[in-house]
């Protein structure tokens, strides 16, 4: 008995006790599933948070555009929701898409063409000069005009990648000289452009200006050159640093020199494409188109590519600033508004642009 007893203690014992460590072995089990299954599921709902903030920030600038049409659509139903309303929006201001994009390969490889608008200037009044004054037939005018861009982008690569001054003192000063040599070429404004230039410019497709189309041609071409090709890997490459850039095989200087004679010669076209447009040559219209021309690139590159100089971008830019001003002017702020809203983005985007560079740089690093 006490053997048997003993026995079935024993046996008693053996079946009991291992019981209580399964047990807990296979609630423990099931806790770390729950818990595994809660983090996989709180990893899933955090994985969207980059996805989210990454689209804010490339197309942030477009969605504030969308946003912006509906507000003035709404205030002003039957004054800003119209179809001429917007090809008006669209067509005006085409020239100055042409020349903010001129200036992005010159901004993505470090330098800045200040000069720009006054090469628009001074093409612009020899349309007007040649053509109407002295009478040359428009293609050779329009060639001339051309060539005015080309030297100018020629003596800014001299003075700023020969003799080594800074492009800001160098386009600064060339800027400035050249508004005045375009009111000393013809200080009246001129009318009566030829009409080939004309038709050239503002004959109207789809109810747009074909100066529309020219800038949506300039920016499909650079957002290409830019993303697809080595040329456009080599402009942020020096842009980025010219030491290094140059220790990889890159020939820095020609680059600059380049990025700056292209920078004037599509001035020198989006000159000629106003004169066409406007169908005059007035000499103070050039410097006006400064600001806003940097004001669109720089907000053009906190979009689309943040941190970078790019095409759509600066497409997208032009057109929500000028959406925004007209808005404006619609309501009653004419006048004064213009330079505010121009002046005011350009500090923004600058802000904006540097952020966003120091963010790429950090995430790269």
């Amino acid at each position: 008995m006490k053997d048997g007893s003993g026995g079935f203690a024993e046996e008693q014992q053996g079946t009991l006790l291992p019981e209580r460590p399964e047990t807990s072995e296979s609630a423990g089990a099931q806790m770390s599933t729950q818990t595994d299954r809660q983090e996989a599921a709180m990893r899933g709902a955090g994985s969207w948070i980059p996805v989210l903030a990454n689209m804010a920030n490339r197309f942030g600038l477009l969605a504030s555009w969308l946003i912006l049409i509906v507000i003035y659509s709404i205030m002003l139903p039957h004054v800003f929701l119209t179809a001429s309303n917007f090809q008006t929006i669209f067509s005006s201001q085409a020239v100055l898409l042409v020349l903010a994009l001129g200036l992005l390969p010159a901004l993505a490889a470090g330098e800045y063409d200040l000069s720009a608008a006054g090469v628009l200037g001074v093409s612009l009044v020899l349309v007007g000069w040649l053509d109407v004054v002295h009478g040359w037939p428009i293609v050779p005018t329009v060639l001339v005009a051309i060539a005015a861009g080309l030297v100018v982008g020629l003596l800014n690569a001299l003075f700023i990648v020969v003799v080594g001054i800074d492009s800001i003192v160098v386009t600064l000063g060339m800027g400035t000289l050249l508004a005045g040599v375009a009111i000393g070429i013809n200080n009246l404004s001129v009318g009566g452009i030829s009409p080939q230039l004309v038709n050239f410019a503002s004959t109207q497709v789809f109810g747009l200006q074909l100066v529309f189309y020219y800038g949506l041609i300039l920016t499909i071409l650079l957002w290409y050159v830019f993303a697809y090709t080595p040329l456009g890997r080599y402009l942020y490459f020096v842009g980025a640093g010219r030491s290094v850039a140059r220790l990889t095989g890159i020939r820095v200087n020609l680059i600059r020199a380049g990025s700056l004679i292209v920078a004037s010669v599509v001035a020198a076209v989006s000159g000629v494409l106003l004169a066409g447009v406007l169908g005059s040559a007035d000499p103070t219209t050039g410097p006006t188109f400064l600001l806003p021309a940097f004001a669109s690139a720089f907000l053009g590159s906190t979009t689309i590519t943040p941190g970078r100089f790019n095409a759509w971008g600066s497409f997208i830019a032009v057109y929500f600033l000028v959406t925004g001003i007209t808005g404006l002017e619609l309501l009653g702020f004419s006048g004064w508004i213009e330079q505010v809203f121009y002046g005011g983005s350009l500090v923004v985007a600058v802000l904006f642009s540097r952020l966003a560079g120091m963010k790429r740089n950090t995430g790269t690093a």
